[in-house]
């Protein structure tokens, strides 16, 4: 035990050597952590780690997914939920068929109940590796937002597909109407858990005394409980998550205070980092026992069966998401939709953006050995190969090239009416504006009488005077007065961190309260910056 937590110690500090790496080369971060995960698996010192399937689905899924649904925009969502409905449901069913009607012909032995296994395996993209990229060279946030939504809702429908593929693989049996109202049954309850078990946490952040440690803590136990409870009905635990975290998320400013939403950014973000970073470089460290359990399937035909299916994986998306830009087209005249002529080139960076992830991986190391009586899984070994030989060609191809893509194609974000740094500066002179009309109308005469809240509305006032200045105010004969301004207030900050540094070291200070004060300069640098950034890029 003492062992394996040093290697993984070793692992993560791989990982943080391999994203700074990445960041020097401008790469998103996945891709570098699985060819960095492929070079480390011939080594001999971590050739032999693996992914306990068990571990990927109650301990590292529920977490990742709740943060991706407490990061989703709900006004997003609901705006383009048709786009992303048709994209997590349908599109995962159809290149399920696709997958298993194909492998079924052209793989030897193939049944069609393993088509569909493998195809609810390799059916989900991993969004993590596709926002990050796009977020990179700064593609359309409405495209963004489609990806997220993405998902969020397809990781549960090919985990779906996947329970009910295996139990015909393993029972022998299917049936369509079972399994249609079994699916539905799946999606509903496993939505309807989750909205509960979030109302209970809500209710437990809301009403009870708690404190910023415990509600930092009680939003880490929240996404286990939620997949957790749905699971143990035999529901999907993906949606019970994603539900319940996009309830919670969208009451984040009623259920947490200001000391909780600081304070869980910096946990949350840190820790998606690591589970994410482990992920990616462990997927990597699979290729050695993967290979090794191939049997009497030559490793070059299983690569030409992971190459032919990863091709095919490609094609199909793009022909589902110009299907779906299509079908947007025509329901336009009868219904309203958010886009009513999405284009192609949406749709092309949408269908290039279908890189294989995590759950891929975790759903097919997720297959039992046996079936019944000690007979082996069929075909248990090449479905792992393929699976794997998909996620690297999707990553490192399409991962590569999206970049260039968008750059290429240049879309063009027509669902944003004022650009970002002018949505700010009104959003800064609108506080400004209503925090001097508050203070006008409820303590008219105190501003007079009390300094501090005087001194509170001059600062206001100078605040909103300058936001509301012309760019030529802002230029004199000697330089730019902003940019001078902006060097003098950040030279004081760090002056005020020195005089606090001198303070901590006499006695008579406390290291509590030195670092207290510490942490508002940086809140207030933190603020002063992206402020006054908006305002240098509008003028």
């Amino acid at each position: 035990m003492q062992s394996l937590f040093i290697q993984y110690v070793y692992l993560i500090l791989i990982i943080l050597a391999l994203v700074m790496i990445a960041n020097k080369l401008r790469l998103a971060y996945p891709i570098v952590l699985v060819l960095g995960g492929l070079a480390l698996s011939f080594t001999t010192v971590f050739s032999h780690v693996t992914i306990d399937p068990e571990i990927v689905f109650l301990i590292f899924l529920p977490p990742l997914l709740y943060e991706a649904a407490w990061q989703t925009s709900w006004k997003q969502f609901w705006k383009w939920r048709r786009v992303i409905t048709s994209f997590a449901f349908p599109i995962v069913i159809i290149t399920s068929c696709v997958i298993a009607f194909v492998s079924s012909a052209f793989i030897p032995g193939f049944t069609l109940a393993l088509g569909f296994l493998l195809g609810g395996i390799i059916s989900p993209p991993d969004a993590v590796s596709a926002t990050t990229i796009m977020r990179g060279v700064k593609a359309p946030k409405s495209l963004v937002s489609i990806i997220e939504g993405e998902s969020l809702l397809n990781d549960a429908s090919s985990l779906i597909v996947f329970r009910f593929a295996l139990a015909a693989v393993i029972t022998g049996q299917f049936h369509i109407q079972e399994a249609a109202a079994s699916f539905f049954l799946v999606i509903i309850m496993g939505t309807l858990i989750g909205l509960l078990v979030g109302a209970i946490f809500y209710g437990i952040h809301r009403w009870l005394p708690t404190t910023p440690s415990i509600e930092i803590v009680l939003t880490l136990v929240t996404p286990y409980c939620m997949y957790y409870a749905a699971e143990h009905f035999h529901f999907s635990g993906v949606l019970a998550v994603v539900s319940g975290g996009l309830l919670l998320s969208s009451k984040r400013q009623h259920m947490l205070n200001y000391q909780s939403r600081i304070q869980a950014v910096n946990v949350w973000t840190s820790l998606v980092f690591v589970l994410n970073g482990l992920i990616f470089l462990l997927i990597g460290l699979q290729l050695p026992s993967i290979t090794r359990q191939l049997g009497d399937i030559s490793v070059g035909t299983a690569i030409w069966y992971g190459l032919a299916i990863s091709l095919l994986l490609i094609f199909t998306r793009f022909l589902c998401t110009f299907g779906a830009a299509l079908f947007t087209r025509f329901m336009s005249h009868f219904i309203t939709v958010a886009d009513a002529n999405p284009g192609w080139k949406a749709p092309l960076i949408a269908g290039w953006a279908g890189m294989r992830g995590v759950v891929s991986l975790a759903a097919a190391l997720s297959i039992p050995l046996v079936i019944t009586e000690g007979q082996p899984f069929p075909y248990r070994n090449l479905i792992l190969f393929i699976t794997f030989v998909v996620i690297l060609v999707t990553l490192v191809l399409q991962g590569l090239t999206l970049p260039w893509l968008i750059r290429k194609v240049k879309p063009e974000d027509k669902y944003t009416m004022i650009p970002e740094h002018e949505q700010e500066l009104i959003i800064q002179k609108k506080i400004a504006k209503y925090s001097l009309r508050f203070l006008e109308e409820k303590y008219h005469g105190d501003q007079f009488k009390n300094e501090q809240v005087s001194n509170l509305y001059t600062r206001l006032k100078l605040d909103f005077d300058f936001l509301n200045r012309d760019a030529g105010e802002v230029v004199n004969t000697n330089g730019n007065t902003l940019k001078d301004y902006q060097i003098t207030y950040l030279e004081l900050l760090e002056h005020q961190r020195k005089l606090l540094n001198e303070m901590n070291r006499r006695a008579e200070f406390d290291e509590q309260l030195i670092r207290k004060y510490l942490s508002l300069i940086d809140l207030e640098e933190f603020k002063f910056r992206e402020t006054h950034t908006s305002v240098s890029l509008t003028r």
